[in-house]
């Protein structure tokens, strides 16, 4: 029975080094790929006009605040009060804007990593066919650079 258990031990062995293993590393494809940038690029534009807007109210906020300071001794109570509900409700106004813009803008790049992902994932599959490699890890702590195959990765993306 120890020498069935020697025997089978030594199958999985040899199988193991037969075995042909690969990494690629997801953060740098999410860096440096032609898609990633062409999706940030996307998105910038795409959000531009709204994170204009915010800046602009941010400047009128603050431009509204830095008069009421300086106006502060010589305005009546009742006109005091009124300026700064004003500005209370552009920031309040303003805070809701930005929150809506942050979760929007989360959103988009969410489904764009997404994306991409799932054109990494099939040319890593792709690759994997090719060269005939049995298992690829991701984002490992240590490897060998030449069982690496970001760059080709980033290659397949980029046609």
């Amino acid at each position: 029975m120890l020498l069935g258990a020697a025997c089978v031990l030594s199958m999985a062995q040899a199988q193991a080094q037969d075995s042909r293993i690969a990494i690629f590393d997801s953060q740098r494809v999410i860096r440096e790929s032609v898609p990633a940038k062409a999706a940030e690029a996307k998105l910038k534009v795409e959000f531009s006009k709204r994170r204009e807007e915010l800046e602009g109210l941010a400047k009128r906020i603050k431009a509204m605040a830095e008069k009421l300071d300086k106006d502060a001794p010589v305005l009546s109570e009742t006109d005091r009060i009124k300026r700064q509900r004003e500005i209370t409700e552009l920031d309040q106004d303003f805070n809701r804007k930005q929150r809506i813009y942050n979760e929007d803008l989360n959103q988009r790049q969410n489904e764009e990593i997404a994306s991409l992902v799932e054109r990494a994932q099939r040319a890593i599959k792709q690759i994997a066919e090719a060269e005939k490699i049995d298992v690829v890890l991701q984002d490992v702590v240590y490897s060998n650079p030449r069982i690496d195959i970001t760059d080709k990765v980033l290659k397949a993306l980029s046609k």
